[in-house]
């Protein structure tokens, strides 16, 4: 089949094998991949409304014991410069972001073994007792491993007893590449590409929403990132439990693993594959974090119909080295400019009123 045969068939739903999608990724054009998976967005998407989130990233401790080498932001167990957040602090920070619209709490950090599964508990029950209108959308499959080997029970445990207290979906952090040769080489004591699939799919069975994530542009092939979607479209033929896929790439200008930064086109071709490739997610978003605002308005019109959140605070990736920042104004002015309307959303994709 000629690829633009394939582009027309992916354009209308069709669905790409695993050699289909490595294919498309490698030699067809950017602009026609494009068009394909603008195309496919709009037939998922029809109306011209672009979504994005009000939200915080809360990132509690840098004490960590996975010690992955694309991170700058982790400190090994008892350095100087480790630190965990007393819940008060937490809950400040929570003020702050439900102060200006915040409807989702994005509490994450380090896999830090001093922390017990009960000090999630009380934190997660006063935000949701102290902020009853925001969503914990929070923690990692990393993080909830983690919790598991400290309590020595289940993840699945963990996940309930969280859920119990209020973190109501799990995003997708921490998938990274979900092949093991990757892993391997930039995370080698992070959880294994199954056991992230494996909690993913004990958090949709409990009915916890969550996302997917992918993070390119460290040592990964173009066909181990098809593979990593792979695995993903996979799992959501099983449970449909994902909300959305998030690809963003790596920044290597402070990690042990240093590395180049990925190209604007690189992002672009990454987005316009995912959605052709992804025919059973929902949702694409345009992660504006590493690559930054105008690629992620360049990025509505590579199959994304998300523009993410504001992120009103974060530390992980800027201590990687980005300095991209987003105000509600400026994701409106660019999507606005981009000809679309923007609509304020929740976790779960339900479009709010408009205050």
């Amino acid at each position: 089949m000629s690829l633009a045969s394939l582009l027309d068939r992916a354009a209308a739903g069709g669905r790409l094998s695993f050699d289909e999608g490595v294919l498309l990724y490698n030699e067809a054009d950017i602009h026609e991949l494009g068009a394909a998976a603008h195309a496919r967005r709009m037939g998922m998407h029809p109306r011209d409304v672009v979504t994005y989130v009000v939200d915080t990233t809360i990132n509690y401790t840098n004490v960590c014991n996975v010690h992955c080498t694309f991170c700058a932001f982790f400190r090994p167990e008892h350095h100087k410069e480790g630190y965990t957040m007393s819940h008060d602090v937490v809950l400040e920070r929570v003020k702050y972001a439900a102060d200006q619209g915040a409807t989702q709490i994005m509490i994450q950090g380090g896999v830090n073994p001093e922390l017990g599964i009960e000090w999630f508990e009380t934190l997660f029950d006063r935000v949701r007792r102290e902020y009853p209108h925001v969503d914990i959308h929070s923690l990692s499959v990393s993080e909830i491993v983690g919790l598991a080997h400290v309590e020595g029970i289940s993840t699945r445990d963990v996940l309930s007893r969280l859920k119990e207290a209020g973190m109501r979906s799990l995003p997708g952090a921490g998938a990274e590449i979900l092949v093991e040769r990757v892993r391997k080489r930039i995370s080698a004591r992070k959880v294994k590409p199954h056991e992230w699939l494996g909690v993913m799919r004990e958090a949709q069975q409990l009915g916890m929403p969550t996302t997917a994530t992918m993070m390119f542009g460290s040592i990964e092939t173009h066909e181990e990132r098809i593979e990593h979607m792979h695995v993903l479209r996979e799992l959501q033929d099983e449970t449909g439990g994902f909300t959305a896929f998030i690809p963003w790439y790596y920044v290597p200008f402070k990690t042990p693993l240093r590395g180049k930064e990925s190209t604007g086109l690189e992002y672009l071709r990454v987005l316009a594959i995912s959605r052709l490739y992804l025919d059973n997610f929902a949702h694409l978003q345009a992660s504006w974090l590493t690559p930054g605002l105008k690629m992620g308005q360049l990025a509505l019109f590579y199959g994304c119909d998300d523009m993410g959140g504001t992120i009103l605070e974060e530390r992980v990736v800027h201590d990687a080295g980005s300095t991209n920042e987003a105000t509600r104004g400026d994701l409106e002015n660019l999507i606005v400019s981009a000809g679309f309307k923007p609509v304020v959303r929740d976790t779960y994709w339900n479009q709010l009123p408009t205050s």
